[in-house]
C-alpha cells in the first residue's frame, strides 16, 4: 500500500489571502441597514407570492433560513451602491444565498454554479424568475455613497483599507521567513535527536 497516496497535508494559511475578506468588511461596514415596516414586509411577501406562515426561498422554494441581498452590495471589491433594505432583500435558503454570492440574481439562477437552482434541478425556474421581477416594485437605483458623505471621511476609510492590505502583505512576507526558519531549525533538532 502506498500510504503517501492517502495522506493530505492541510493547506497553509496565507495571511494576505484574507485581504479580500477584509475589503468586503470595509464595504459591508458602511452599508446602511434600514428596517422595514410590517406593511412593507407584507407587501414584499405578497409580491413574491410567499406565505408568511410557511416562508420559502424565493429562488428554489426550500425552507427559508435567511434574507438574501437581491442585488449585490459588493462588486470588484467596491460598494455597488445598494443597501440593506426591504427593496433589496428576499427570503432565501442557505444553499441559494451561499451559491449566489455577489452575482446578479438573474444570471445566477439559470447558471450551472454549484447549488444554483438550475444545477440542483429545481423545477419552474422561469416561473420563479417572473415572480422575482418584483424588483420593479420600487425603482431602486444604486446610491453614490461617496457623494453623500464628507469627502475627507470617505477617503480616510479607504486609506485605512489600503494601509491594512499593505500591512497584511508585509505580514505575509514575514510569515514566510518565520516558516522557513522554523522548518529548518526543527529539522536540525530532529536530525540531532536521531544521532
Amino acid at each position: 500500500m502506498n500510504y503517501l497516496s492517502i495522506f493530505q497535508m492541510p493547506k497553509p494559511v496565507n495571511v494576505s489571502g484574507r485581504i479580500s475578506s477584509i475589503t468586503n468588511s470595509f464595504v459591508n461596514g458602511i452599508i446602511p441597514c434600514i428596517s422595514p415596516t410590517e406593511n412593507e414586509i407584507k407587501e414584499c411577501l405578497q409580491m413574491l407570492g410567499l406565505d408568511p406562515l410557511d416562508l420559502r426561498c424565493s429562488y428554489c422554494n426550500d425552507k427559508s433560513t435567511e434574507w438574501d441581498h437581491f442585488r449585490p452590495l459588493i462588486m470588484n471589491k467596491k460598494p455597488t451602491g445598494y443597501i440593506s433594505d426591504i427593496y433589496n432583500l428576499v427570503p432565501s435558503c442557505g444553499k441559494c444565498n451561499q451559491s449566489k454570492g455577489n452575482r446578479p440574481w438573474k444570471s445566477w439562477i439559470i447558471s450551472s454554479a454549484k447549488l444554483s437552482p438550475k444545477s440542483r434541478g429545481i423545477q419552474n425556474i422561469e416561473e420563479r424568475i417572473k415572480k422575482l421581477q418584483f424588483e420593479y416594485w420600487k425603482e431602486v437605483k444604486p446610491i453614490k455613497f461617496e457623494e453623500l458623505v464628507d469627502k475627507e471621511l470617505w477617503e480616510k476609510h479607504w486609506d485605512n483599507n489600503k494601509r491594512l492590505n499593505e500591512l497584511m502583505k508585509e505580514s505575509q512576507e514575514i510569515s514566510n521567513k518565520i516558516q522557513i526558519q522554523l522548518k529548518e531549525r526543527y529539522n536540525s533538532i530532529v536530525a540531532r535527536g536521531r544521532q
